[in-house]
């Protein structure tokens, strides 16, 4: 497993990654020992500059999806959702044939431990509300939305 950091608009982060992909980014800085040279973080860090830098709306870098079949299944619906786009927790439960799962998809939404590659700040309230985003941290949603240019 091999930690670095890069800075962002939105902070600090902290990407984690082994030889098959990114396993987490998280918002700051955390300990760890940093390894700039590792190939999937490499990547990694080269994509999301590019994506800061309005030059990239999708990612390449490969990524491990560790969770139950359900979260697997709607982080896999996240990663369809365009660059510049937003869905609903309804809209996730439907595509992923859960129509009820609403909730669960709000859980699940939540544990994503690979934000902005992952993109679950696509996802919003029906009512075009911007909803829960890593825990308490609604304006680096809004930050990421606003530089796929989404009009609030």
């Amino acid at each position: 497993m091999a930690v670095t950091c890069m800075d962002s608009p939105v902070g600090p982060l902290t990407i984690v990654a082994d030889c098959r992909g990114v396993m987490s980014i998280c918002f700051g800085e955390k300990a760890g020992i940093h390894e700039d040279g590792h190939p999937v973080l490499r990547q990694a860090v080269r994509e999301l500059r590019e994506y800061f830098e309005k030059k990239r709306k999708h990612f390449d870098v490969p990524v491990v999806l560790e969770g139950t079949a359900f979260q697997v299944a709607v982080w896999s619906q996240l990663k369809k959702i365009p660059f510049g786009e937003t869905r609903s927790y309804t809209d996730i439960a439907a595509a992923i044939g859960r129509d009820k799962a609403v909730r669960a998809v709000g859980q699940a939404n939540r544990k994503n431990k690979i934000p902005i590659i992952i993109p679950c700040h696509r996802v919003i309230g029906k009512d075009r509300s911007l909803t829960g985003y890593a825990g308490s941290q609604l304006d680096k949603k809004e930050i990421l939305l606003a530089l796929e240019g989404y009009e609030f």
